[in-house]
């Protein structure tokens, strides 16, 4: 399919949505979900999945309109700004909050369908939006085109009066800045309250994707502008368009409330308030479900499913996700991990099968390259690295290395793709001392002081993982395995890059700046075809899997708690803009 002028927008909608779909069938932080967009399968409980074929949540059910839903998570972050953040965590809250100019179906795993712009086209590097008229703000203001303009300029405009990056007081803006907006976007112009233009740089095949993703959230430029110089306050109070707006920020409790928008654009919400509460442990939430102190949960796993698989009051709901956990060896930092030989080594060495089989508890599978099998340019001709600890034992030593020492930083709490971090450090500890390898693990208390860590670069290696933004393997590729600097910046001959070059993706968290990669995740951005684009994708991931940049540790599935009190056919386990409450049904 190839976006050329004459390309409609209905026909579009079609080929983009089944972009990733099409592979599906074929194709944040916390939470994901996709496989071929049919219902979450229940399993144990009283429940079954949600069901038909965008994974339910239509509020059709049977539920009643009113009443208050608790969501409890294993985190809480204290800023809910969509420009400062990466964390699914805080996207859970602003995907409450805010709306977009173009929406994700819920449940399918990819699809796109209009937002706040109710009609739009790309045509080459141009992208025309026609918007909703009468759509208003948690603050009474109506939305215009200029709320998008300001939105944007806030993010990316070092030269707008209230980018978040002008001083110390404003804050900064996260790295999705750049591989959302300004990497791609030369302009925007508004043409009328309702009409937008953005002119891109390049061809770039997954915009109307960004233009869904959580930090392109559309905030109120009457807020943007009452802050003034004070920018770094809006995550604490922030006003959209959204389902639900946003009541208190409870930061004694570690809870968030949202109440019910009374002028909500789109059908719903049925609720009446929304609780998000934080409770660490992962056994611990599941009971608290089970005991129907809190409705939904998250962040589930082995132990936890068990108890919710022989629970009679709540159930557990399971599909496969977009997203791939994985360990980054980082070049820079631990200057054995610049010869391939050694990362290879290591991938040979670390037992992913045992951590997804006995860790994980077949809640995931091995992962085998950068794309989990549910997306365009997956390469279903590779497979996971052999534990072979012989042939590890070999590599290193063809490699010249023996006596080998690293720090493996890791996080505590769960995260979707890694829901028991420090026993699989434990693991990796002990298949690496099999092949003479010592592993000190620095354990962090918090994920928000761990991505900082990790962020600067400051790890010998690190677990990381990412649920898909956009369902593109561009969000995958470019945003975590390109270095996003220039290849001149790369010295000859060398596949690494440090941390400290101008315009360094903080993604990478392994410095990898491999040139072939570069060259075909490039390629990937500007090419349309979606024939052509999947053999890009699928030749970068052998690239890959072969340089072995990280260990590639699992697919997880996506795994919700979910009490009988909810009307489990309101409630769609998804994979994008997560949880859609504004569907979701209490029982009568």
């Amino acid at each position: 399919m190839s976006f050329d002028s004459d390309t409609s927008r209905r026909s579009f909608l079609t080929a983009a949505g089944g972009a990733a779909a099409a592979a599906m069938a074929g194709c944040l932080d916390s939470g994901g979900s996709g496989g071929n967009g049919s219902g979450g399968n229940g399993s144990g409980g009283n429940g079954s999945g949600g069901n038909g074929s965008d994974g339910g949540g239509n509020g059709g059910g049977g539920g009643q309109s009113g009443g208050t839903l608790t969501y409890a998570r294993g985190d809480y972050p204290s800023n809910y700004d969509p420009h400062q953040s990466t964390s699914g965590e805080v996207a859970k809250i602003t995907d409450q909050v805010y709306s977009h100019l173009i929406a994700f179906v819920p449940g399918s795993g990819g699809k796109l369908t209009a937002g706040l712009a109710k009609d739009y086209e790309l045509n080459g590097t141009t992208v025309t939006l026609k918007l909703r008229q009468g759509v208003k703000f948690h603050n009474g203001e109506e939305f215009t085109a200029d709320d998008f303009k300001a939105t944007y300029r806030r993010f990316v405009d070092d030269s707008y009066q209230y980018y978040l990056g002008k001083d110390a007081v404003s804050g900064e803006p996260s790295g999705y800045a750049s591989v959302t907006y300004s990497d791609w976007i030369k302009s925007v112009t508004v043409n009328g309250d309702y009409d937008l233009e953005i002119e891109l740089k390049q061809k770039y095949a997954p915009i109307l994707r960004n233009l869904g993703m959580f930090p392109s959230a559309v905030l109120s430029k009457k807020q943007i502008e009452e802050l003034g110089k004070k920018q770094n306050q809006l995550g604490k109070n922030p006003v959209g368009t959204g389902p639900f707006t946003f009541e208190e920020l409870d930061d004694g409790n570690q809870r968030v409330l949202l109440g019910k928008n009374d002028d909500y654009w789109k059908d719903g919400p049925y609720l009446d308030r929304v609780i998000f509460t934080t409770i660490g442990q992962n056994s611990t939430r599941a009971q608290a479900v089970i005991n129907g102190d809190a409705q939904i949960i998250d962040g589930i796993g082995a132990q936890a499913s068990k108890q919710l698989q022989n629970s009679d009051s709540a159930s557990l709901l399971q599909k496969d996700g977009i997203n791939i956990g994985y360990m980054a060896m980082n070049m820079e930092r631990y200057e054995p991990f610049r010869k391939k030989k050694v990362r290879q080594a290591v991938s040979h060495a670390i037992n992913t099968k045992a951590i997804v089989d006995d860790i994980y508890e077949g809640f995931a599978s091995q992962a085998d390259q950068p794309l989990p099998p549910n997306v365009t340019g997956y390469n279903d001709s590779i497979d996971p690295y052999s534990n072979d600890k012989e042939k590890a034992k070999k590599l290193l030593e063809e490699a010249g290395e023996s006596e080998l020492s690293f720090e493996l930083a890791t996080f505590s709490n769960p995260r979707g793709y890694n829901p028991s971090p420090v026993q699989t450090a434990q693991q990796v500890k002990s298949d690496l001392s099999d092949i003479g390898i010592s592993v000190k693990i620095n354990q962090f208390s918090t994920f928000s002081s761990y991505l900082e860590y990790t962020y600067a670069g400051k790890h010998d290696a690190c677990f990381l993982g990412w649920y898909t933004d956009n369902a593109d393997p561009d969000n995958f590729d470019y945003v975590l395995l390109h270095p996003g600097v220039d290849k001149s910046e790369i010295p000859e001959g060398q596949d690494w890059v440090s941390f400290d070059t101008e315009g360094y993706n903080t993604n990478n968290a392994s410095g990898w700046a491999n040139r072939k990669f570069m060259d075909l995740t490039e390629k990937g951005q500007k090419t349309y075809g979606e024939s052509e684009r999947k053999s890009i994708y699928q030749e970068a991931s052998k690239v890959a899997h072969e340089e072995a940049p990280w260990v590639f540790v699992d697919y997880a599935k996506t795994l919700r708690g979910v009490n009988q009190a909810v009307d489990q056919s309101t409630f769609t386990v998804t994979s994008i803009n997560n949880p859609y409450l504004e569907s979701v049904k209490l029982k009568q």
